[in-house]
């Protein structure tokens, strides 16, 4: 009555008797729905909000617009580029003096050009020779490694490219 079902009979559908029973029928099955339904939780306690530590909780995630698609381009070209590193250490001679020379490569912090050459027994120039080499033959190995994932051998700069923007995310 509340909700005017009333107003939804229509005589030609049927007889009054058969609309009420199925309405009954409706509500007889809301009821017993309601009843059965177990609200926010059913009957686990409720949690209480503590607003400090949710706080602190949201200021220790990480926040960047890094989409897994990017992390996954971003973890291929680590992974091109440490293989073509490793690539390099195999080739080398020394691999203790690789080691060393390694800083130059990646751009970690280390040591000054005149601090290693004074270390390996090198003049500075033979030193800054040796890492140009060295610089050189590491790209030559990257591109071979990138040769292995494109279709044609023109694809290898766009390639390279994408895969060092990758790398600076």
């Amino acid at each position: 009555m509340e909700k005017h079902y009333l107003e939804d009979f229509d005589r030609e559908r049927g007889r009054f008797r058969t609309f009420l029973v199925a309405a009954f029928r409706h509500y007889v099955t809301n009821e017993r729905d309601r009843g059965r339904a177990q609200k926010r939780g059913g009957d686990r306690p409720p949690l209480t909000l503590d607003l400090r530590d949710a706080e602190q909780r949201y200021r220790l995630e990480p926040s960047h617009s890094l989409t897994p698609e990017k992390l996954y381009e971003r973890r291929w070209a680590l992974t091109l580029l440490e293989r073509s590193m490793e690539r390099l250490r195999a080739e080398s001679a020394s691999q203790s003096h690789f080691d060393r020379l390694r800083v130059f490569l990646t751009g970690e912090p280390g040591v000054s050009y005149r601090q290693l050459a004074e270390q390996v027994g090198m003049s500075e120039g033979a030193l800054k020779v040796a890492v140009h080499r060295l610089r050189r033959r590491y790209g030559d190995l990257l591109r071979e490694e990138i040769a292995q994932t494109v279709a044609s051998p023109e694809e290898i700069k766009e390639e390279l490219g994408y895969l060092l923007s990758a790398v600076s995310l």
